[in-house]
């Protein structure tokens, strides 16, 4: 890998957690115009709600390991180490999981099909705008050691 290489990250132009978030907002925006909920069943805000609460506690706990490893949580900065441990022993991409956690969390609370399903399309430009870049990035820097990794433990779950 060339010296400059070092200095840069995967070359992630757009912040993924703003693709869902933007996502999120076009299925609310869907859903005032033409509702479409899941159920009428009292327990799906309750339920919803807790599935989003631990999206953000999965996303806090990948932050602070992304800290202990003392590599950059943001895919444009430089990536000095692999974690492998923790969620990352189920999942590559552990931190996109919880964002379609999160994401299926506030469709079930807001009772939204047009927010639950929204994670989809997330998913997908995430992986076209960022977790494709990561990959060959992490292949180029850590060759062999990612290569790895990458075959022992799934892309998302």
């Amino acid at each position: 890998m060339d010296v400059k290489d070092g200095n840069k990250g995967a070359a992630v132009k757009f912040p993924p957690p703003l693709v869902f978030l933007l996502f999120m907002l076009l299925g609310g925006g869907i859903n005032r115009y033409w509702p479409l909920a899941i159920a009428d069943i009292s327990w799906l805000k309750y339920f919803g709600g807790a599935l989003a609460v631990a999206g953000f506690a999965v996303t806090f706990h990948i932050s602070r390991a992304f800290k202990r490893a003392d590599t950059s949580i943001e895919p444009w900065k430089p990536t000095t180490a692999i974690i492998s441990s923790g969620y990352f022993a189920y999942s590559r991409n552990p931190i996109y999981s919880s964002f379609c956690l999160i994401t299926v969390g506030l469709g079930l609370f807001y009772n939204s099909v047009w927010v639950l399903i929204s994670f989809l399309p997330s998913a997908w430009v995430v992986y076209l705008l960022a977790i494709k870049k990561e990959e060959a990035y992490l292949e180029r820097k850590f060759g062999e050691q990612y290569l790895a990794y990458k075959k022992r433990v799934r892309r998302w779950l």
